[in-house]
């Protein structure tokens, strides 16, 4: 069992040094070799990812829009926040924008950013960033040409029973229901 009156400085491991295994389109991986806080040697496995950003539009009404899409490592389709990967030089705020007129049509009058999530820290450096819009216009769609997904209407209370009963899986998009319907006095 881990110490509970050490000090965080007392947790820090120093990177020894690190190797690409992979680059890919999306992401990198590299294994960093570490010394731990006692000396040890240890081995890190770690996904390189350049962020992303997810928003979760939500009308006057209180209802939410959401996207289904298939999620080839569960081999099923997901109910989810419109969300992408932030591409270089894209600031995540600009990222959001994109991806909810691309993948729902809507553009929003309001974008407020709610909060920061890391997926997985264990292993993964994504850091997404979260928004709620409002005040939505709907102008159209342009989903990218490799993306095949449907939007979802749901009112913001049957999409909190859906996160809570676990019909809702996506860590963002979980994170994103809990903050609005709090937000929204739900």
């Amino acid at each position: 069992m881990g110490r509970i009156d050490c000090s965080d400085d007392m947790l820090f491991e120093k990177t020894v040094s690190k190797e690409s295994k992979f680059k890919g389109r999306v992401f990198e991986v590299e294994v960093k070799t570490i010394t731990t806080p006692e000396g040890a040697t240890g081995h890190r496995e770690i996904v390189i990812h350049h962020g992303g950003a997810a928003i979760l539009p939500i009308d006057s009404e209180k209802n939410c829009y959401f996207v289904k899409q298939f999620r080839s490592p569960f081999e099923k389709v997901m109910t989810e926040s419109p969300a992408g990967k932030v591409e270089p030089g894209e600031e995540p705020l600009e990222c959001a924008r994109r991806e909810i007129t691309e993948e729902t049509g809507f553009t929003a009058g309001k974008i407020e950013h709610v909060g920061k999530m890391c997926a997985t820290p264990g292993y993964c450096s994504e850091v997404i960033n979260l928004y709620i819009a409002t005040d939505l216009r709907y102008t159209g769609g342009t989903p990218d040409p490799s993306e095949y997904l449907r939007t979802v209407k749901c009112p913001l209370k049957q999409a909190l029973e859906m996160a809570e009963s676990g019909k809702i899986e996506d860590a963002k998009t979980l994170v994103l229901i809990y903050k609005a319907a709090r937000r929204f006095g739900i």
